[in-house]
């Protein structure tokens, strides 16, 4: 880069790398917007907008003794004056300062339409009238007083300052938000009353504060909105770090329609929620069948309050509705709270302590200077007092002098030479009225003088005393607390208090069947739904299947099992049965997509269901390239939200089954072209997570796996054709091989009963459930499936229409 010196007199040219320029140049930028735009200045808690928009109202007089003005006036007084930049910015910090849902203590006194907790925008500026709140005084109090610094506004025409003075603890009590280049700031608000007993506390213990003592005081936050606060380790957290992540509920009371009927009323919801879009977040998970047991949804809310109705169907538990929208709505949310703010032009993460400590020494600064400037005061105001009366004594000489001068200097000469007088004395002096010199003022002079006396010695006293200093602290905060306290409206839900009951506590342990399509929906079905029937039925519909998709598998689930969703891409996921949407037979489920985080073309291939993670059994994984993978089901107890993996992949292959090995020594691995291998346990090797196996069984070309079973001596292997052709076999059919051979024959493949599609042990006390590709269910005994030799062709199991085929097999012993 060639950088040219504008000079035109000095012909030089700079050379500078690019990159170097940039990282500079870039530096230059997000240091002016983390200073100057987006993070608040930790001594009076505002923002560079913000803090413009207070002094600019201020020195215009649009104060809240005053009779409001357009807002438009304001921006375009701040505009001018002292921010240069879009008329948006300003108007909406004036917006925001105003709004009662947005600031716990607003700043900012509003006329008009200014948004609401539904997202509505405020009026337009020329709409709009507002003035400071009787609260900003507190912040601006003693600005002319040379407590703060002033700088030259952007063309340095005239001065603005760098900062306000805040008695108020205004970070505090309002927190901040912001978002700066690499780095954001979320400071909730507090109690002010909290807030000022915390820093008294804070100041005379010092030496044995503890953060759990503090908290006693300052119990949390307090949002404008009021809400629920889970009072749980985030909290402490982020007051001992300034980071952590806080749980917040909104509130709730429930009316009784009739002995069977009730209605939930959510009176407060979450700070930062809007209103509006959960409304249409519980409306969507009422239509997605997410949430059961709505009947009506509404809104009622008025100028008196929050009010948003749900209707609850009859013989419905309003606890387990109210737990579903914690659940799946920002009914409850997570607040992450980062308490960034600028200390010393540098951005620092403070807790709780850093907070309080830096407001006691910008306090303490600026008593030091607001008394340095008073003592100032009255040090001139003894000086002019002790001329004016040195006049009053000599008042008919000094009448003689002045009749006796020719001019200005010769009078101020004359008075400094007998009088000994400087000239801010003789000026004050020129400057009165005869009458002030009378006999009568000399004692008020004395009085005067004596006072101020008194004032020099205790500013005196307060300058060299921080004791002082801290008392004038807490007597400027009492007062505060009794203008402005008020009672906290966000409950802190104590650790002890928040034993609630799980949400499976509220559901019903049932048996269900799980259906999953290829092209990823999923539901759940309760069981009973399905009637037993003979072999060689045509069952019933048990999903709408979309003509390009089909039935990948089915499973037999308890509602309070939990679930790993293992995926081609050799991902797994936990989620809880329960979670599974509950839909109609006839319905077609819901995208899974809406479940699990999945990537693009990523399918859930298998689902293995388990009531207990805690298992020291082992999870037998196969791939479609005939890969088999042993790994221990605890490996998969704390699963991130968006997956890990289970098991690494080869190029076009995927994981297909997943069996639980507790109990089992032999297994059967089959193929898609009706070959299988029986092979013991032991040859295969225990792996961790991020390992692809060993070789289960050669295949042939174009071949593939289908599954596998585990062997109990006791069951038979049942296997079915694409066909809906199937037998059962005697395991003593099979003999044990060593993994990775090509195995033997199963079953017959031909044009009759086409290729193998899934294989089961099964006893002869178990049903079967059998699903088609396009949603067809029959459900039949296993003992009435005959049993036949490995090496045959089996029987007609169920009656398919054209163009259908055998999907899913899940067997069951509920009934």
């Amino acid at each position: 880069m060639t950088l040219i010196n504008e000079n035109k007199n000095e012909k030089s040219i700079y050379y500078k790398k690019i990159d170097e320029e940039m990282k500079s140049s870039y530096l230059s930028y997000a240091m002016s917007v983390i200073i100057g735009r987006a993070l608040p200045d930790v001594r009076d808690g505002l923002k560079v907008v913000h803090r413009r928009i207070l002094y600019s109202m201020n020195e215009s007089g649009i104060t809240f003794d005053k009779s409001c003005k357009k807002s438009a006036r304001i921006v375009g007084d701040v505009l001018g004056k002292y921010h240069p930049h879009g008329d948006s910015s300003v108007y909406d910090a004036i917006v925001r300062m105003v709004q009662p849902f947005s600031l716990r203590y607003p700043l900012i006194y509003g006329q008009g339409n200014f948004g609401s907790i539904d997202g509505d925008s405020a009026a337009a500026m020329r709409y709009t009238e507002v003035k400071l709140q009787k609260i900003s005084n507190e912040i601006l109090e003693d600005i002319n007083k040379n407590t703060v610094l002033f700088k030259g506004n952007y063309d340095n025409t005239i001065k603005e300052p760098v900062v306000l003075p805040s008695k108020l603890p205004n970070l505090l009590i309002n927190g901040s938000m912001g978002i700066a280049v690499g780095m954001a700031t979320n400071m909730p608000p507090h109690n002010l009353s909290e807030i000022v007993d915390g820093i008294i506390y804070y100041m005379y213990n010092k030496k044995n504060i503890t953060i759990e003592k503090l908290m006693n005081i300052i119990k949390g936050p307090d949002f404008p909105t009021g809400g629920v606060i889970l009072n749980e380790i985030g909290l402490k957290k982020a007051y001992m770090t300034g980071k952590g992540v806080i749980k917040i509920r909104g509130t709730y009371q429930v009316e009784e329609i009739n002995d069977d009927k009730k209605r939930i009323i959510i009176k407060e919801i979450p700070y930062q929620v809007n209103k509006s879009k959960l409304i249409e977040e519980i409306s969507y998970c009422v239509h997605e069948k997410i949430i059961n047991g709505i009947s009506d949804l509404r809104d009622e809310s008025d100028r008196n309050g929050i009010r948003v109705v749900i209707e609850v169907n009859k013989g419905f538990n309003e606890e387990l509705i109210i737990n579903s929208l914690y659940k799946h709505t920002q009914f409850e949310i997570s607040f992450g709270i980062i308490n960034l703010a600028i200390v010393n032009s540098t951005p620092k993460i403070l807790s709780l302590f850093d907070l309080i400590e830096l407001y006691i020494s910008y306090r303490l600064e600026i008593i030091q200077k607001r008394t340095e400037y008073e003592l100032n005061i009255s040090k001139s105001k003894i000086h002019i007092l002790n001329g004016l009366k040195l006049a009053s004594m000599n008042i008919i000489d000094i009448i003689n002098i002045i009749k006796i001068s020719k001019n200005i200097d010769f009078l101020k000469k004359e008075l400094k030479e007998r009088y000994d007088l400087d000239d801010i004395q003789i000026k004050s002096i020129l400057e009165l009225k005869l009458q002030k010199l009378m006999s009568i003022e000399r004692d008020h002079i004395e009085e005067e003088i004596s006072e101020n006396i008194k004032k020099i010695n205790e500013y005196n006293k307060i300058l060299n005393s921080k004791i002082e200093k801290y008392d004038i602290i807490k007597g400027e905060l009492l007062s505060l607390k009794e203008k402005y306290g008020d009672l906290r409206r966000s409950i802190i839900l104590e650790l002890k208090e928040n034993k609630e009951k799980k949400i499976e506590e509220y559901i019903e342990k049932d048996d269900v069947i799980i259906i999953l399509t290829n092209n990823g929906y999923i539901k759940r079905v309760p069981i009973c739904t399905f009637e037993k029937q003979n072999i060689g039925g045509k069952g019933i519909i048990g999903i709408d299947i979309n003509e390009h998709d089909s039935v990948r598998n089915t499973y037999l689930a308890s509602t309070h099992d939990y679930i790993l969703f293992f995926t081609n891409k050799g991902r797994v996921f936990l989620r809880r049965a329960y979670e599974i949407p509950n839909l109609t037979r006839i319905s077609k489920g819901k995208s899974i997509v809406n479940i699990l985080n999945l990537v693009d073309k990523e399918l859930v291939t298998s689902l293995f269901i388990v009531n207990n993670l805690d298992s020291s059994s082992y999870l037998l994984l196969l791939t479609k390239k005939g890969y088999i993978k042993k790994i221990l089901l605890s490996k998969f107890k704390n699963i991130r939200k968006n997956g890990i993996i289970a098991i690494l992949l080869k190029e076009n292959d995927e994981l297909i089954d997943v069996k639980n090995l507790k109990g089992h020594e032999n297994l059967i691995i089959a193929t898609y072209f009706g070959r299988a291998i029986c092979i013991n346990e032991s040859e295969i090797n225990e792996s961790n997570r991020l390992s692809r196996g060993g070789r289960g069984i050669k295949l042939k070309e174009n071949d593939y796996t289908i599954g596998m079973v585990l062997i109990n001596k006791n069951e038979t292997l049942f296997i079915i054709t694409e066909n809906g052709f199937g037998k059962r076999t005697k395991y003593e059919e099979y003999n044990k091989k060593h993994k990775g051979t090509y195995g033997v024959k199963t079953i017959i493949t031909n044009s009759r009963n086409g290729y193998v599609s899934r294989l089961l042990s099964v006893s002869e006390n178990d049903e079967l459930i059998i699903t088609s590709s396009n949603g067809i269910i029959i459900r039949i005994e296993a003992i009435k499936i005959n049993c036949f030799k490995r090496n045959t062709q089996g029987i007609k199991i169920m009656s398919l229409n054209k163009g259908d085929k055998i999907s899913s097999v899940v067997k069951t012993n509920h009934f």
